[in-house]
Formats: structure tokens, sequence, C-alpha cells
């Protein structure tokens, strides 16, 4: 025997050489419960891309085509000065129409071409209903016109005629050439707004030849000129001691400076 010790084999369990080099062991079985897919059956992709578009145009023929999701109906909410008939005539939606296809801002707008009517919303009700809201004009002021009152709202718009003029609404004098628009309406409207209830309800009528200029007739033969619709409170505060000394003129444009007369 050689001076080099041979050393036995050591066997593993698994009946292999454990002295062999790891480069050279077994590879370890791969994972049978993995399933490798494919890139999936061309079939199924164009059975699932032809019922889609099947779906969308189904949709498309119920919405557009087809008589079940058309307009039958057209309800009118929160008139009292026009009637459901004039809203509707102005609206112009004909029935029969697809519901998808109406044109709710087109419709809204030329609703509001009514003179009464503020503002309109339009908006669909499924199946077959359009639900058209209107916000009238609110009166505030009532001008003399051919033996008739026109009533005037806080922007100048002249929206409706009566044979008698409110008994809570005050004559507005002396209006401005234009009403719509016109700043000193908006300024008179302002004023009336700020007044409390009890001097509100003493005022005969209201001129305004400008947005600085608003005057106050009250019952009684007094003249209140007020100015703009600045410093409400330190006017209301002024009038309300100079109203002891029994004038018939108060100056209060500035309540700094006050001036009565007569």
């Amino acid at each position: 025997m050689s001076a080099r010790q041979l050393r036995p084999a050591v066997t593993d369990p698994d009946g292999g050489n454990a002295d062999l080099p790891a480069s050279r062991s077994r590879p370890a079985p791969a994972d049978r419960g993995t399933v490798r897919t494919g890139h999936g059956d061309p079939w199924r992709r164009v059975f699932v891309g032809a019922l889609v578009l099947t779906i969308l145009a189904g949709a498309c023929w119920a919405l557009l085509g087809s008589s079940l999701l058309v307009v039958r109906h057209v309800e009118v909410t929160g008139n009292r000065l026009v009637t459901a008939a004039q809203v509707r005539r102005a609206a112009r939606i004909a029935a029969g129409a697809p519901l998808a296809t109406v044109n709710t801002g087109a419709a809204a707008r030329r609703v509001e071409e009514l003179a009464p009517v503020l503002s309109a919303t339009v908006r669909r009700s499924w199946p077959d209903t359009i639900v058209i809201t209107v916000r009238e004009r609110t009166p505030v002021f009532a001008v003399a016109a051919a033996g008739r009152y026109q009533l005037v709202d806080a922007h100048g718009v002249a929206f409706q005629w009566v044979s008698r003029k409110p008994a809570s609404m005050p004559l507005l004098t002396v209006p401005p050439a234009v009403l719509r628009g016109n700043p000193a309406i908006a300024a008179a409207a302002a004023v009336l707004r700020q007044l409390p209830r009890g001097l509100r309800a003493r005022i005969a009528s209201v001129s305004a030849a400008s947005a600085s200029t608003v005057t106050l007739h009250l019952t009684g033969g007094i003249t209140v000129l007020w100015g703009s619709a600045a410093r409400p409170a330190q006017k209301l505060a002024e009038l309300a001691m100079l109203l002891r000394t029994h004038a018939r003129y108060y100056d209060i444009s500035d309540p700094a400076t006050a001036v009565t007369a007569g």
C-alpha cells in the first residue's frame, strides 16, 4: 500500500457519490406543479372582440336608432309667469327624437330668451322624458307706461305687464333711458335690499339717474338722497337720527356730512 491514504467513498442516501464535485451533481427536478401556457387561442380573441363590437352596436342602436329611448314627454317645472306651453315652444325639442341626441344646452339657452325667465336647465330623464326647470325673474320695481305698469327686476329687465302696481312694490320714477344692464338700476335694487323692513314699507317710489344718485321718496312727502349703495350701516344710523328732526329732505349720500332741509 502506498503512503497515500485512500479514503473510502461515501455514498449519499440517494445512491450518489458525496465526493462528486458540485458542478457534476444532478439537476433538481422541475416543479411538476408549474403549467406552461402558450400565447392563447387566437379564435378566442376573435370571439371576444366580435362580442364587444356586437354589444356596442346594440347600445348605439338602442340610443340612436330604436323607438325605445326617444322623447315622449317634456316636463316643465318652476314656472309661474310663463306657461308650460310657452316653455316647450321656446325649447323646440322634437317629439320622437332620440333622447341621447337632444342638445340640452341649446334648448336651455332658447328658453332663457323668454323675458320672465332668469335661467333654465334642461336634463334627460330616461327612458323617454326631458325635464325643463326654469328660474323666473323677481320684480323689484314697477315702471308706469301707457296706463299700465312694467315689472322690472334687479338687472333692469322689464319682463311683465300688469294693469295695477303691486301694493308692496315701489314705483321707479325718472328711470334711465335703457333699463337692461344699467348700473343705476342695479344700485337702486341693492339699496332696497339694504333697508330694514319698516323703512322699505314707507317707500312710495325710487329714482335713479345714476348709480351714485339713488333717491328714495317716502310716504308723507319725505325725500332721502341715499347716493350709492356703499356704507349702508352708516347711512341707516344717520337717517334714524335725522328723521327725528321731522325735515322734508335728507341728503345722506355722505353720512359724515349729512344735510337736511325743510
